[in-house]
């Protein structure tokens, strides 16, 4: 179908930008890098009065590390987050898990941000921003907001972005001696979208023992989650095979399985208990310390 008429501006400092979202409010819509907007607007899903093309405002594509934080801008493709040497190094769980997304056309013209924004259920990057204990940074009338990445996901197609405010930017910590990582999905074939993706973030003592560890699950529930059930049951002991073999089912404990035609409720729930054992035993690998 062909997308209902609209006006379109591309502003050049952010100011701008949010000035048009504030003046116009519901009837304009923010374009990053289009992947999740247009689809919408040729089906008439979404109808909006104004487009607003973020892509010319310096700045919210750079990646960063302000001290101990990596400081992603959200329109940061992925592309650039797969490639990131400075990724690779201090956050490795971002280049893995951009590698996961789409195909190469996805990958390069598909933002960071904008994918957080629409929130999709199966999306791949809110595992991993969960796992991390990410944080959001949005602009609006009243100044910059900071989310938690756990209160910025709300439901389906839900954030707690407000209509007038932008995400500008994503921080997630920067990794230190013996951490690990790991992202794994089961994919959707024709979409590359998640049945189940399940990201791991940990960090281990010098004696194997478990620090600190997240958990983000994606494709599961309704919206993404941190398996706040099996991280603590992990935390404080030593990541054997057995302990993470126990561990790993409680990943569905309390989560509505969706259901759809590529995966009954049963076997979504099954496949996170699978993934979610597979992640945590490779992020206890690449920690370099003596965790089985």
């Amino acid at each position: 179908m062909i997308p209902a008429a609209f006006d379109y501006i591309s502003p050049r400092t952010l100011d701008e930008a949010m000035h048009a979202l504030a003046a116009h409010g519901e009837e304009a819509k923010l374009l990053a890098g289009g992947h999740s907007l247009l689809p919408l607007l040729k089906l008439r899903l979404a109808n909006p009065k104004l487009l607003i093309d973020l892509g010319r405002i310096p700045g919210l594509s750079a990646i960063s590390q302000q001290k101990n934080q990596i400081v992603v801008g959200a329109l940061a493709t992925h592309t650039q987050i797969e490639s990131s040497e400075l990724l690779k190094k201090r956050c490795p769980l971002l280049p893995e898990t951009a590698r996961e997304i789409g195909d190469v056309q996805v990958r390069n013209r598909g933002t960071i941000g904008g994918n957080l924004a629409h929130a999709d259920p199966s999306a791949d990057w809110p595992a991993a921003i969960l796992a991390l204990g990410g944080e959001m940074r949005v602009r609006g009338p009243r100044g910059e907001r900071r989310l938690a990445a756990e209160e910025f996901f709300i439901g389906p197609l839900t954030t707690a972005i407000e209509p007038d405010e932008i995400l500008t930017e994503i921080r997630v910590p920067a990794f230190m001696r013996r951490c690990g990582s790991a992202y794994l999905k089961m994919a959707q074939q024709a979409s590359g979208f998640a049945i189940v993706g399940v990201a791991v973030a940990l960090r281990v003592d010098a004696t194997g023992r478990c620090e600190e560890i997240g958990i983000g699950v994606t494709g599961l529930g309704d919206k993404p989650f941190r398996a706040r059930a099996v991280e603590t049951r992990l935390r404080g002991n030593k990541l054997t095979p057995k302990l993470i073999a126990a561990s790993a089912p409680q990943v569905a404990e309390g989560i509505d399985p969706l259901e759809d035609l590529h995966a009954a409720a049963p076997f979504r729930a099954h496949l996170a208990r699978v993934y979610a054992a597979r992640a945590i035993r490779a992020a206890a690998r690449r920690t370099g310390g003596k965790s089985g």
